[in-house]
């Protein structure tokens, strides 16, 4: 007696025929197609979206978690963290202490907030999942995937970029803005910094302040007094969609005009497009926020039901500009890209 095993793509499920018989397992193919669809139903997982309800990186994620919640069926409780790592860090604390199956969890506290955390974790048996900021001795020592762009690199080809887009050359000033001192997350802006003054340009950098994610206007007294300090700057990089967002307000307070100092930044979203559309942005690095949110829960599902292991992918897709940025507006405005 011969016996064929073939599998079908999605369904995961195996059907066997036998040879000679008419013996056939419908049964048990039968039960695995009811669970095809919703297959990660019963599953209980907390995501922390990061930033606030609401703010224009944060929703995207949100948005792209919400999406694998619909498809896959799982129970996800969402955590809103307002770009606050202390507070992720309690709040961390707080979501092991509930025992659920899986934690998408935020990067930014870095290695050595997150190291202990992650070794209770994995001795509560709770799957664990990275997204936005890569924590690698995290991942190395208790497992875990991350999703998500590697900061650093991308940092780099960003000021690399920049050099090229806004014809900086030796001795051109350029201000960028972001949090210098995070020894995971400000790695993209070191890199940033690093690729600019490799090329002779003189970089000042402005640290970035408890809560100007959350509200970028906070940050309008520094940036428009650092302009008027430096009135012989260039270019102006911003590290977060919603800084990048709100650069039409700070140049109109430094009572500057569109395309007369080239900002970039990083991540796209309605308010970024809608400053490539009106010549106030002039580059973007992509990273993706909709994986960051879809492709978590989906590794955390296929963990808890399948016992796949973790997923890892990099977010970073490319650059947006003013000659592409009319590509994706549609998207942003739908909140997905």
């Amino acid at each position: 007696m011969k016996i064929r095993s073939s599998y079908r793509a999605g369904g995961l499920s195996a059907l066997l025929i036998v040879v000679g018989t008419s013996v056939l397992v419908g049964a048990t193919v039968s039960a695995q197609a009811e669970t095809r669809d919703k297959w990660c139903k019963g599953v209980h997982l907390r995501f922390f979206v990061g930033g606030a309800e609401g703010d224009s990186f944060g929703t995207i994620v949100y948005n792209g978690a919400k999406q694998a919640e619909r498809d896959l069926g799982p129970s996800v409780d969402y955590i809103f963290s307002g770009w606050d790592v202390e507070k992720m860090t309690q709040q961390l604390r707080e979501a092991i202490a509930v025992k659920p199956d899986g934690i998408a969890m935020m990067g930014h506290p870095g290695d050595a907030a997150l190291m202990p955390l992650a070794e209770e974790a994995a001795g509560a048996g709770i799957k664990m999942m990275y997204q936005n900021v890569p924590v690698p001795k995290v991942i190395a020592r208790f497992g875990g995937g991350y999703i998500g762009a590697q900061v650093a690199q991308l940092g780099r080809a960003l000021g690399a970029e920049v050099v090229k887009r806004a014809g900086l050359k030796a001795g051109d000033v350029a201000f960028m803005q972001g949090p210098f001192e995070n020894e995971n997350r400000g790695a993209r802006e070191r890199g940033t910094v690093a690729a600019m003054e490799e090329a002779g340009v003189q970089v000042i950098k402005i640290n970035s302040q408890p809560g100007w994610a959350a509200d970028p206007n906070l940050a309008l007294p520094v940036i428009t007094a650092a302009l008027a300090k430096y009135p012989e700057v260039k270019a102006v990089g911003y590290g977060g969609g919603q800084m990048l967002g709100n650069v039409p307000a700070f140049m109109q307070a430094a009572g500057k005009k569109p395309g007369e100092i080239f900002n970039f930044g990083v991540d796209t979203s309605p308010q970024v497009v809608e400053g490539f559309k009106g010549g106030w942005i002039q580059l973007a690095a992509d990273q993706q926020p909709f994986m960051q949110g879809y492709l978590p829960i989906l590794s955390l599902c296929q963990q808890a039901v399948y016992r796949f292991t973790p997923i890892s992918v990099d977010t970073g897709a490319g650059f947006v500009t003013p000659d592409n940025y009319g590509e994706i507006a549609k998207l942003a405005a739908g909140g997905v890209r």
